[in-house]
């Protein structure tokens, strides 16, 4: 990992632990679970580009859990990431149609027994993609917590033409998440177009779009574990 991402993560860590910031105790090496997250949620649904989207692409993290039921109950097709990628379907396919309410199936311990799972060519073009992170700054440059799947996810939509100029990425995220200052990033980070918080929209600058997968940023691990990988890796 790199140190002074470590170390702005780190620092966002203990002070929202200060603050008592997460819902269910410390938040040290996670996405953080913040209160505030269904507000949040709710914030982002008053978004012009939010209302306009069919299909929502997130992360399977439980901040963003609430910003999932909605986009379920208003109907929007929800495409939510098997923890790690796992298998050779790496996303669960979320949905009104499954006859469940969005509280409910917004979960990642319903999804991994009821959903159905979709490889990428079965998947429709994004209108919008939720990351959660760990830390932000208003230039849109984002730290999740160092693994790289969210990376990854946008990369394998984006060389599937699944994710382009048109798609909203966000991100949602406690007050104390948001930093007024420069982030290190890498070429292989994506940033984000709008930052929600309980209490503020924040709109980016364009800056940087996914730009596929970056096989050389890969972990061994990643490699090893993450099927929907294994094409690209056979072509080096």
């Amino acid at each position: 990992m790199n140190t002074s991402k470590d170390q702005v993560r780190q620092r966002v860590w203990e002070r929202m632990d200060a603050a008592g910031a997460g819902r269910t105790g410390s938040v040290q090496g996670k996405i953080p679970d913040f209160r505030g997250a269904p507000e949040a949620a709710q914030r982002l649904t008053e978004h012009e580009r939010w209302r306009a989207a069919h299909v929502v692409k997130s992360n399977p993290d439980k901040a963003q859990t609430e910003v999932r039921a909605v986009a379920i109950d208003a109907g929007k097709q929800v495409y939510m990431a098997v923890p790690r990628l796992a298998g050779l379907q790496p996303f669960y396919f979320l949905d009104l149609a499954l006859g469940v309410p969005g509280r409910v199936s917004a979960t990642k311990a319903w999804a991994a027994k009821y959903a159905p799972r979709v490889s990428v060519s079965q998947m429709r073009p994004v209108d919008v993609v939720v990351c959660g992170s760990v830390a932000v700054n208003t230039a849109g440059v984002r730290l999740g917590k160092g693994a790289g799947y969210s990376d990854i996810e946008m990369g394998l939509l984006a060389d599937a033409g699944l994710l382009g100029p048109q798609t909203l990425i966000v991100t949602t995220v406690h007050d104390l998440q948001v930093l007024d200052e420069e982030l290190p990033e890498g070429p292989h980070d994506a940033s984000v177009d709008l930052i929600v918080t309980p209490t503020r929209t924040i709109t980016c600058p364009p800056r940087h779009r996914p730009q596929g997968v970056f096989v050389d940023a890969l972990s061994t691990e990643q490699k090893t574990t993450i099927p929907a990988l294994h094409p690209y890796l056979r072509a080096q």
